[in-house]
């Protein structure tokens, strides 16, 4: 019985040394990479922080057509210098409830579930912080990095902020970029001379523009554009542009 018992301490008191003999390199991974998420976080808002005043210089998206086409088209605007029209028929397009949301709307999620995923529950808010922080393509890790980051936006930018930057970086045809190139691009205007039929046209075509064109629209697409158009007009007279107009 004594040899018994000796043989169990000893077997204790060995397992007790690979213990602590683990518990430090396991200390130091863990402080590593808490350290490495409170980087990650900081840099997160100070980027986020930097883009609500600097417009953002590129985006992976238009920085990786340009290395594929040669060349993109796009020159930045602000909002007011654009038709008020657009930014209505893309809110109408892309996100009606964007001024009743704070960057992720679970009820449209809710709808694109109960439709079998044949519908997007991206908000306008999510797509901004796909476009400008992240990278195209489907992945659990990429939205769950745009899940976090969305709030982050919402709450240091405001809603006319997000409009803005969404309206300059998202990809209107192939290799056209933001409102500006758009509107000359389909109808040879300036953005801030769109009219009604134009600018929902150009919303028309999100978010699929290598597949449509504002300026050869099909059938589908002209139906499209007139449901745009009547939603566009719709969101102005009950107050739900209200968050991102003067």
């Amino acid at each position: 019985m004594a040899k018994v018992a000796k043989k169990t301490k000893k077997n204790k008191s060995g397992r007790s040394w690979i213990k602590a003999r683990l518990a430090q390199p396991l200390r130091w991974l863990r402080r590593w990479i808490l350290r490495g998420v409170f980087a990650f976080a900081l840099g997160a808002v100070l980027l986020v922080t930097l883009f609500s005043v600097v417009n953002p210089p590129t985006t992976h998206t238009i920085w990786s057509e340009k290395r594929r086409l040669g060349d993109v088209d796009q020159e930045w605007v602000p909002l007011e210098d654009m038709a008020p029209v657009l930014a209505r028929s893309v809110v109408a397009a892309e996100d009606a409830r964007f001024c009743q949301h704070w960057g992720i709307d679970v009820r449209a999620i809710r709808a694109a579930l109960a439709e079998g995923g044949q519908r997007r529950g991206s908000t306008l808010s999510q797509q901004v912080v796909k476009n400008v922080f992240l990278w195209q393509g489907r992945s659990w890790g990429r939205k769950a990095l745009e899940t976090l980051l969305t709030p982050v936006v919402e709450a240091i930018w405001s809603k006319r902020r997000i409009l803005e930057v969404y309206l300059n970086v998202a990809e209107m045809d192939e290799g056209i970029f933001g409102a500006e190139a758009a509107a000359r691009h389909y109808f040879g205007v300036g953005p801030d001379e769109l009219n009604a039929r134009q600018a929902a046209l150009i919303a028309a075509v999100l978010p699929n523009p290598k597949q449509r064109s504002a300026a050869r629209p099909s059938q589908n697409l002209k139906r499209r554009a007139a449901k745009i158009r009547d939603g566009a007009a719709t969101i102005r007279a009950d107050g739900r542009a209200g968050c991102f107009e003067h």
